[in-house]
């Protein structure tokens, strides 16, 4: 990447969702864009951020670690999640994150089991596979009965698929629009635009200029977006060659290790079906 060329991250790297949406100077940031997704009712005035690693409640129990894990002023609990490939069971792990913030709001004594809503927030850099026919680009998740009524109201998932946001600077429309564009266009903006002249987007663009970042901060961006590339070009090459995508990240992961561990070539391909320029990329 070169600095001359690139003047804002790319909010789908690791570092740069969390740069933006998760330290408390630019909390806002995250109030605004949730605020633009939550039903009135449960829109946010204020939220504090609490720890993204939760332990299960026994030793068997795989940690489960959030990108961004927030509690609003009325107790409602947030996870929110950048998901950059389909993942082999994704939609079971979004259960599965969901059941620790329910969990930890267990009182010790006697309690009524009263709930505050948790709500799971992802925003995929992908299309569900049952989606592709269709223009809808949020969709909103909730427990219902037979009757399509609202059964238990405090859970809900929302998903947005980024890449069905097709809308140029010109055709932007609503708040949410403008932040469906930022999502998929800033790391291409040399400017702001004018359709982005709201005081909140002030506020991005000064967060995301890299040439103010520390010398420490460049490196860790890099670094995360080497490690975005490497996701995207796996799924370019699996989309080109037909095969299925699976777990993108995970498999990533295991060819760096083996790598780094001294496994050949050969015997990392047999394991995480990643071909031989793919892994030597890593």
């Amino acid at each position: 990447m070169s600095n001359s060329v690139t003047r804002y991250i790319n909010p789908l790297t690791d570092f740069g969702f969390k740069k933006l949406f998760g330290t408390e100077p630019n909390k806002e940031l995250l109030i605004d864009f949730l605020n633009q997704i939550l039903p009135e009712r449960h829109k946010i005035k204020d939220l504090n951020y609490s720890r993204n690693e939760h332990l299960g409640s026994n030793d068997l129990d795989r940690k489960a670690i959030f990108d961004l894990y927030c509690i609003g002023e009325s107790g409602e609990r947030f996870i929110v999640e950048i998901q950059k490939a389909k993942q082999n069971y994704f939609k079971d792990r979004s259960i599965y994150y969901s059941s620790f913030p329910i969990q930890e709001q267990a009182q010790k004594g006697d309690w009524d089991y009263q709930l505050e809503p948790v709500y799971t927030v992802g925003i995929l850099d992908f299309i569900f596979d049952e989606d592709k026919e269709s223009d809808e680009i949020i969709h909103f998740v909730e427990l219902k009965n037979q009757r399509n009524e609202v059964f238990y109201d405090k859970l809900k998932f929302i998903y947005i698929e980024l890449p069905k946001f097709k809308k140029q600077e010109a055709e932007l429309e609503t708040h949410f629009d403008k932040w469906l564009y930022v999502f998929r266009h800033l790391a291409d903006l040399q400017n702001r635009p004018q359709k982005l002249q709201d005081k909140v987007f002030e506020k991005l663009f000064e967060s995301a200029e890299i040439a103010k970042f520390s010398k420490e901060e460049r490196e860790a961006y890099e670094e995360s977006l080497k490690y975005y590339r490497d996701i995207k070009n796996v799924v370019d090459t699996s989309k080109q060659e037909g095969i299925i995508e699976g777990k993108i990240e995970e498999k990533i992961e295991i060819a760096r290790i083996m790598k780094k561990e001294g496994e050949s070539i050969e015997k990392i391909m047999k394991y995480t079906n990643l071909t031989r320029a793919e892994i030597e990329k890593l």
